[in-house]
């Protein structure tokens, strides 16, 4: 795409029959390489976790993947009865969990706590559950968070951000709808808005302060077609937003890697330390 181009003639349209086969290759491929056969993957009702169960019960056969759902007592029922509709379609084995008995503790205990900082411990105590419950069932925990999500840093550090391998990284939310349409994620899951559900009434573009469609499109720009700022802007996109989306990217690049070791010798974990050859093989 010329550097002269509008944003309208942006796509973000994927040949869904091979990013389907690359993904469910992927999982099938890195899990079974461990000496393991099975999936578990935490199904809040959204289109991230429903998209990512499909291609897990596809790439292993639904009775290899644990669906956990993990309530909190504010919890949309719609959320639990929408996580219901991806287990009676793939049949998958399924989990309840409830978490509010284990979160209210430390939620009492600081009662000045904002809805980010509770947000945060319930994803954190959703982590715990599904790491102990791969240790149970004998499977990976497969992440389910999309390319737009991890570049803007939205997602909570050690809480649904922790899993061993993640199918959806390499997608942005468009193209995480794209693929869900055509694997059949069912239609009340497609059609709802997206929501983390860590407060009644909570949205993820709300919380945000941007759309997923707009955020997609500059960050092809910006990642993909290595654009710059000012490019950008001449795209067609309010020097504003284009502000606010590269300081997300700036400020939030640590949650996208191992956390940083401080340089002292020639071998350095991160740095010179990086891939099985180094280790002699």
């Amino acid at each position: 795409m010329a550097r002269s181009d509008t944003m309208t003639t942006i796509t973000l349209a994927i040949n869904t029959d091979l990013a389907r086969r690359i993904l469910t290759d992927f999982l099938r491929e890195e899990i079974t390489r461990t000496g393991l056969s099975r999936a578990v993957v935490g199904l809040s009702g959204g289109i991230d976790s429903a998209l990512a169960c499909f291609l897990a019960a596809e790439a292993l056969g639904p009775q290899n993947v644990l669906a956990v759902r993990m309530p909190y007592r504010t919890s949309s029922p719609e959320s639990f009865e929408h996580a219901q509709l991806v287990i009676d379609q793939l049949g998958v084995q399924s989990l309840t969990v409830p978490i509010t008995d284990m979160a209210e503790p430390l939620l009492n205990r600081f009662p000045e706590m904002n809805g980010v900082r509770r947000g945060n411990i319930l994803a954190r105590l959703r982590m715990i559950v599904l790491y102990d419950q791969s240790a149970a069932f004998g499977g990976l925990v497969v992440g389910t968070g999309n390319k737009t999500e991890i570049m803007l840093g939205y997602s909570t550090l050690y809480g649904d951000s922790a899993h061993a391998l993640n199918p959806l990284g390499d997608l942005y939310k468009t193209q995480v709808r794209q693929l869900s349409r055509a694997l059949g994620v069912p239609g009340p899951i497609l059609d709802k808005a997206p929501t983390a559900d860590l407060w009644p009434g909570q949205t993820d573009e709300g919380e945000l302060g941007l759309t997923y469609a707009r955020a997609d499109q500059l960050l092809y720009l910006l990642v993909d077609q290595r654009y710059k700022p000012e490019e950008c802007v001449a795209a067609g996109f309010d020097e504003p937003f284009v502000r606010q989306v590269v300081d997300r990217l700036r400020r939030n690049h640590f949650k996208r890697v191992m956390p940083l070791v401080a340089k002292l010798s020639n071998r350095t974990v991160g740095y010179d330390f990086l891939y099985l050859r180094d280790w002699g093989t």
